[in-house]
């Protein structure tokens, strides 16, 4: 019998995945089983458990290729390098670049994301079991920790006097930022709310920006 190699493992992992996120672009995240996956392969019920223990392990994987795919880590850094730039001017440039990919794949893995809140919200250990599986640093989970706070830190030694803490600044930026997701992901690929008003992730990240530059004490933008 010939030998399994862990190319071929990875490849048929890989295929399970991509049919799971298929999946959940059509339906809530929630409401997604592991028999909607199986028929999105075409594999069997047990030839997809000798590849993964269950729906959650899928989901882990699923969301471990989307951190990959929807990276802006390096942005962010690149964007925080820049020494001839204003605190200002860093953080109206990191939003934008928040915007321009919420924008580029609000239809998809930005509404993926926002589901699995909801699963957050309504089944707390199972999302604690399905995160507690995944690799790599999120985007949010990166500014919240790591870029934020060095933003309030360079404002502090460039004279700035905020208003709030590091700590505090890094929490209202992801309240935020978790609400103008909401707020676009519901309007855009669930129909609900003033349909009226267009959800515009450039305006809401703008006007984000704005706010935490006065929270550090500096001058937003007229």
């Amino acid at each position: 019998m010939p030998k399994v190699t862990e190319e071929y493992l990875e490849s048929k992992r890989n295929m399970i995945v991509d049919a799971a996120y298929q999946v959940c672009l059509r339906k809530p995240v929630e409401m997604v089983t592991i028999s909607d996956v199986i028929a999105e392969t075409g594999m069997s019920q047990g030839a997809i458990y000798r590849y993964y223990n269950g729906l959650d392990e899928i989901l882990s994987d699923m969301i471990t290729k989307m951190r990959t795919q929807y990276n802006l880590i390096d942005s962010f850094n690149e964007i925080l390098a820049d020494k001839s730039a204003s605190i200002e001017e860093l953080l109206y440039r990191v939003c934008d670049s928040l915007a321009e990919a919420m924008e580029e794949h609000i239809s998809d893995i930005q509404k993926i994301n926002f589901d699995l809140g909801v699963i957050t919200i309504n089944e707390p250990e199972r999302a604690a079991r399905i995160m507690s599986n995944i690799k790599g640093t999120g985007n949010l989970e990166y500014l919240g920790k790591h870029a934020v706070p060095l933003l309030v830190e360079g404002a502090v030694r460039n004279g700035y006097n905020p208003v709030s803490s590091p700590e505090e600044i890094a929490m209202f930026f992801s309240a935020s930022y978790t609400g103008i997701e909401k707020y676009c992901i519901m309007s855009h690929c669930y129909g609900t709310g003033d349909q009226s008003i267009k959800a515009d992730p450039r305006k809401l990240f703008r006007t984000l920006a704005s706010s935490v530059i006065m929270l550090f004490g500096g001058k937003a933008h007229e």
